[in-house]
């Protein structure tokens, strides 16, 4: 079992494919995905009101399409890019 194990809570997508998360330890932070979105199945968020439908499933954020992204790599991410703010 996997103690540090963090899980998102909450997600709303801000403007230019930046999205703000709060995970369940309390920790926010603003994230620019646009270095992710690419072709194929990810390509559909250039699309503003499909990368607008973000929602919270199981502690991810995902998209209608199946497109995702686990809560240990945005934390991870996050860390690394200095966008933590704990409450």
């Amino acid at each position: 079992m996997i103690s540090n194990m963090k899980n998102i809570v909450a997600a709303q997508p801000l403007d230019n494919n930046f999205i703000r998360v709060q995970f369940d330890d309390g920790a926010n932070f603003t994230v620019d995905i646009k270095p992710f979105i690419k072709s194929g199945i990810s390509g559909a968020l250039k699309e503003k009101r499909f990368f607008e439908a973000v929602a919270v499933v199981d502690g991810y954020i995902t998209w209608p399409n199946g497109f995702d992204f686990c809560p240990e790599f945005l934390y991870d991410y996050a860390s690394k890019q200095g966008q933590i703010e704990n409450n």
